[in-house]
């Protein structure tokens, strides 16, 4: 697995639990508001680093760290991602995957296997402006609809979250993502922030008063809301 780093310890990468990021190289995205564009566009291999340091830091941290989120990049175009969960899983550790949603085939292999406990798929935008959004001449939307309903259908716990930007989302855009994820557990809107690791520059955090009212759509439809990123 191309492992590029990881965090040792977040309080927000998994929820309610202190957690590990691993961080895969490599995207099928390009979304130009990418904060971890060195994954994406970048040398990704000057990067790597020996998966096998990743299990000596988890066998070290063991009862004092809950649980492991691998994000990316995306970490669905790792071949060998169900034999890094389920080591992890071995060692005694809760596990949770970030993905796009573009390989459904790995991540109903991923649930049916139950090699993880939570499960996160980024929401772009409404279907119609996932190209603009995603940097992406066009997009396979059937794909992303068979994540959807996967991580819907599933009884293993799972989010749906965005990130909102002046540029891209605007209230029609929620309204449709509102439908869109109908019948989730869970939603997120979360604010963004242009740091020095994004692919693109000049982008705007949705003001957190809008971000509200945006949030207020979601309400009925899935079982839970919520805002990260907003102080």
């Amino acid at each position: 697995m191309i492992v590029c780093g990881i965090e040792k310890f977040s309080m927000v990468d998994y929820p309610n639990k202190i957690c590990c990021t691993v961080f895969t190289g490599g995207c099928n995205m390009r979304c130009p508001f990418c904060h971890n564009g060195a994954l994406v566009v970048g040398d990704v291999k000057a990067n790597v680093m020996d998966v096998e340091e990743v299990f000596a830091y988890l066998e070290k941290r063991k009862g004092l760290v809950d649980a492991v989120s691998v994000t990316g990049g995306e970490a669905t175009l790792q071949p060998d991602l169900d034999e890094f969960l389920r080591k992890v899983r071995d060692m005694g550790y809760l596990t949770k995957l970030d993905t796009n949603g573009l390989r459904p085939d790995v991540l109903k292999k991923i649930l049916d296997e139950r090699l993880v406990d939570y499960v996160a798929m980024d929401i772009k935008n409404s279907p119609e402006k996932y190209p603009l959004t995603t940097g992406l001449k066009s997009i396979d939307m059937d794909k992303l609809n068979e994540s959807i309903a996967l991580i819907k259908q599933t009884d293993i716990d799972g989010e749906f979250r965005t990130t909102l930007i002046e540029e891209f989302h605007t209230e029609d855009d929620m309204r449709k993502i509102a439908d869109w994820v109908s019948g989730a557990k869970h939603y997120f809107v979360q604010g963004y922030n242009d740091a020095e690791g994004c692919i693109e520059h000049g982008f705007h955090q949705v003001p957190k008063e809008k971000a509200e009212q945006y949030l207020e759509l979601f309400k009925g439809k899935v079982g839970s809301i919520g805002m990260r990123g907003y102080h």
